[in-house]
């Protein structure tokens, strides 16, 4: 199968979708047949080869033993409509310091099917999806987003509606995702094909269950359908019937379920935070009533101290403060919440592994290290990610000193292993926008 391959043929298919999709009238009726062996090889290639195995403890790397054989009969079933959606395992891992979220895994071959749909799907849906929806889009995430919101908080919209979805991936109306797909895809394949995902069985504690609402949270595809969900419940409507009947200006910024909305006027977000809940009961979604929540988020006055409101939004609390120059700016600042998780993480870490080689260890805190600040390095938050770095040495010394032998005292270990096995330090990764 690997001298058939064409990237240039599913190039051409892609950029095909893409324009076809231009024309918000198209609605696409044959898709499934674009999956062939290019398309099973390129979402081979871009599946994670790391992740936990599925209900079949196959690995990546067992899969890829017999590649070739694997995905040209995972190409037959496919073409011949026979390919069965696994059962999902379900796991559980930690969300917060009080709770843990469900992660359903499913096999390695199912991965690579649900990344060969998300390609052909994402051609027709980033066409359109608005400007304003950040969260699973090439090219666009989290700081594109905060950088966004730095711009509307700091142009003056200060009536800001900070709302929370409950349980948004688990409580997705099935019916109605089938109803919106159908508004652009009427390939009965790929319908069936997302029907299976949905449907699929989930294991835990040798319990089969079946749920009847929801995406299979973990699932390569279940981040573009969430994203479908909510361009039409809250994106096309806040585009469509919202603002054309507010009296000033407004704006909108997602990422995934977590969104910000901005008025010019009390009176207007007044309205929306009337209307919001409806429109979110009638398509199965909940907002959470002691997380979403109307604020004033004005600048301050010259001679306050500081501002009067904060809001939490992808991970970072936003605030008030005044810069260097002596004016106020929006800054942001890493959740006190996920500041502790992360902490909680590395201590919890280096206790596990003290065990380990130094060399090893240095390793994967470095790692943990530079994952953190590449997220929250951002401009105004240096100090908080100094804070991280500090409590990584200081767990390190201390369970280092506690896996036997000599004690070290701190100065010690800084000259020591510290001096030859140095982290990396702190540093901005995403700067904000000029300001004043």
């Amino acid at each position: 199968m690997y001298g058939t391959l064409n990237p240039v043929s599913l190039s051409t298919t892609l950029r095909w979708i893409a324009e076809s999709a231009k024309n918000r009238e198209w609605t696409f009726r044959t898709l499934a047949h674009h999956i062939n062996p290019e398309l099973l090889h390129d979402s081979y290639r871009r599946v994670r080869k790391d992740a936990a195995p599925g209900i079949d403890g196959q690995t990546a790397k067992e899969y890829e033993a017999n590649l070739e054989a694997n995905l040209q009969a995972l190409y037959e079933r496919l073409k011949e409509q026979k390919y069965r959606a696994p059962v999902a395992r379900r796991v559980w891992i930690p969300k917060d310091e009080n709770g843990k979220r469900p992660l359903d895994l499913t096999t390695f071959e199912d991965k690579i099917v649900q990344r060969a749909v998300v390609t052909l799907l994402e051609g027709i849906y980033e066409e359109d999806f608005y400007d304003f929806s950040y969260g699973y889009r090439k090219g666009k995430g989290c700081h594109e987003a905060i950088t966004a919101l730095w711009r509307e908080t700091m142009s003056g919209m200060r009536w800001i509606i900070d709302a929370d979805i409950s349980s948004y991936f688990t409580t997705i109306n099935h019916k109605h995702l089938r109803d919106f797909l159908g508004k652009r895809v009427e390939d009965r394949s790929i319908i069936r094909l997302i029907g299976k995902w949905l449907n699929a069985g989930v294991l835990e504690d040798r319990t089969l269950s079946y749920p009847e609402q929801g995406t299979p949270q973990g699932g390569v595809i279940s981040p573009l359908l969430a994203n479908i969900y909510l361009h039409y419940v809250l994106d096309e409507w806040f585009v469509k019937e919202v603002e054309p009947r507010l009296k000033g200006k407004a704006y909108i910024i997602r990422v995934a379920d977590d969104f910000i909305i901005g008025c010019q006027y009390e009176e207007d977000a007044r309205r929306i935070m009337e209307v919001l809940p409806k429109r979110m009961n009638k398509y199965g979604l909940a907002l959470n009533a002691e997380k979403t929540r109307l604020l004033d988020f004005s600048r301050p006055r010259l001679d306050e101290k500081k501002g009067k409101s904060t809001f939490d939004f992808v991970g970072f609390r936003h605030y008030w403060s005044k810069s260097r120059k002596g004016n106020w700016v929006v800054k942001r600042k890493t959740i006190p919440k996920r500041q502790r998780r992360t902490m909680h993480r590395i201590r919890d870490w280096c206790r596990s592994n003290r065990h380990k080689s130094i060399k090893e260890q240095h390793k994967k805190l470095c790692q943990k290290l530079r994952g953190h600040y590449n997220y929250f390095g951002v401009t105004f938050n240096s100090q908080a990610i100094h804070v991280v770095y500090r409590w990584a040495q200081r767990q390190w010394h201390k369970w280092l000193n506690r896996r036997g032998g000599k004690s070290r005292s701190w100065n010690d270990f800084k000259r020591g292993i510290g001096n030859s096995f140095p982290f990396p330090p702190p540093r901005i990764y995403h700067s904000a926008l000029e300001y004043r």
